[in-house]
């Protein structure tokens, strides 16, 4: 592969990288809306049960452990989000070196051919 070509091979992916960044920015907010909706909710739902005269510790140790869910839940979203966006780093990367890789191969063959 030419070095012109791995350029432009280059600025394409940095194109594609440019253009999932808005993707991602949506996705984001998306998640945030849902957070504050589900902490919306999550609010009304502590003021009906403090509302209610039914609403018993048994209750309340319910909605403690949901809570908690939600935030495991939360967690383990980021960190797989984490893990998807390293394993995209890592193979962009080894693109790369793979592109490397070709482009000495390439060398080697035209010194080749050259000293025939």
């Amino acid at each position: 592969m030419s070095q012109r070509a791995r350029e432009r091979e280059r600025e394409r992916e940095q194109e594609r990288e440019r253009e999932r960044e808005p993707e991602k920015a949506r996705a984001r907010e998306r998640e945030r809306a849902r957070e504050q909706e589900r902490e919306r909710e999550s609010e009304r739902e502590k003021e009906r049960a403090g509302e209610s005269e039914r609403a018993t510790k048994s209750e309340r140790a319910r909605e403690r452990e949901k809570e908690r869910e939600r935030k495991r839940e939360r967690t383990k979203e980021r960190k797989r989000e984490g893990e998807r966006e390293r394993k995209r780093k890592r193979d962009r990367e080894r693109g790369e070196i793979e592109r490397k890789r070709e482009h000495e191969r390439e060398k080697e063959r035209d010194s080749e051919r050259e000293s025939l």
